[in-house]
């Protein structure tokens, strides 16, 4: 079995990019070597990238967040997910030393430690030569309890480039040079105002990823990387969620180009309890699914406010379902669909209406982060 964490110096280095490409190498035989079973892993937020590398690893990805999950559920979560894959791929977030406190306490290196994960280090190289040594160099200095097994070289200018980089560290350092990839502009996933583009909004993702993999199976030793990642300690699954014995209810669920952002582990956590979900389409399907609940996940609706807003029947059907009592939840994207309306550079877009307020969305985020809530006694999920 082999595991292992991808990181960067630093965020907007490549490291998702090369993620997905290694994912989808080993998954589908790259570089002629067998099809290996991939368990991709994101840690942190984010709804993005692992629906990139879930596309790339032909299997749903996971999340490991610290601000969620305790250390002894982070651990069972990646032997549940992982135990039965022959590689487990965890991309971090950020840098590899980055996070919210002084000490790094849910940093990338506290998890590779967590889940004694050997470290492939993704450096943006663009304008460095011999100073890649001492930034090496230092990042094992750091935390000598870390084990960074490998780099990846990423946005190289050239063959003369990537000699002089893999000389320099060879010379200073004791850390593999696993791969080189050369600057590419068909690498890049298209960016847009909160991040990447979701690979649930294109038809392209399949194609885009297996041109991602080529190239990257053509500059990364895939034989090397397993060499450095191989663990003979197996992963063992903690006990299954135990069934629940209670009638079944049907849970609609919005999955389409505008509503995708879920956690694998929330959805496996209904169907756990005893939910059937049912998948339907905002900007196709006229009818809203027969069902006992409704969820509404996030999304980029500001960006498909014509097609919410041309499929009246299902906006229509939706808001009096509510209206007669409809248990519903929605977050984010979704709770923007369930508003009155969406004004987005300079249009207006009607949407379900069952919330009594307008969403105007802004040329940049007002603020992103954790948010935690203090229930009373009026909450509706209060035990």
């Amino acid at each position: 079995m082999h595991r292992f964490l991808i990181s960067a110096a630093h965020k907007s280095s490549g490291k998702t990019t090369i993620s997905i490409g290694l994912a989808a190498s080993l998954s589908r035989g790259g570089g002629g070597r067998p099809p290996l079973s991939v368990q991709a892993f994101k840690k942190g937020p984010d709804y993005i990238d692992p629906l990139w590398l879930s596309v790339a690893a032909g299997r749903p990805c996971y999340n490991l967040d610290f601000f969620l999950s305790p250390d002894g559920e982070l651990k069972q979560q990646f032997a549940r997910h992982g135990h039965d894959a022959q590689v487990c791929l965890v991309e971090g977030n950020k840098g590899l030393y980055d996070g919210l406190d002084l000490e790094g306490s849910n940093s990338n290196a506290a998890l590779a430690r967590l889940l004694d994960l050997p470290v492939v280090l993704v450096l943006d190289a663009r304008g460095m030569t011999r100073g890649i040594a001492p930034l090496i160099l230092g990042y094992q200095a750091f935390d000598p309890q870390l084990r960074i097994a490998g780099v990846i070289l990423n946005r190289l200018g050239g063959r003369r480039h990537e000699s002089k980089l893999r000389a320099v560290i060879e010379h200073y350092t004791d850390v593999p040079v696993i791969g080189a990839v050369q600057e590419d502009a068909e690498l890049a996933l298209v960016e847009r105002h909160l991040g990447l583009m979701p690979a649930n909004e294109t038809a392209e993702a399949e194609r885009h990823v297996d041109a991602i993999a080529k190239r990257i199976s053509d500059q990364v030793d895939l034989g090397q990387l397993l060499a450095i990642s191989r663990s003979e300690q197996a992963l063992v699954a903690p006990p299954a969620r135990p069934a629940n014995p209670a009638v079944p209810v049907r849970i609609a669920v919005a999955r389409d180009a505008a509503f995708g952002f879920y956690y694998a582990d929330d959805l496996d956590a209904l169907a756990a309890a005893g939910a059937e979900t049912v998948f339907f389409d905002t900007l196709k399907d006229t009818t809203l699914p027969p069902c006992d609940g409704l969820l509404i996940g996030g999304g980029f609706p500001e960006c498909f406010i014509e097609g919410l807003e041309a499929n009246q029947s299902l906006r229509t059907d939706i808001r009096r379902a509510i209206e007669a009592g409809l248990p519903t939840y929605a977050e984010c994207g979704g709770l923007m669909y369930l508003a009155q309306g969406i004004e987005w550079h300079g249009r207006r877009a009607a949407m379900v209406g069952v919330i009594p307020g307008e969403i105007q969305m802004h040329a940049k985020p007002v603020g992103r982060g954790y948010v935690v809530l203090e229930s009373n006694a009026d909450h509706p999920w209060r035990a």
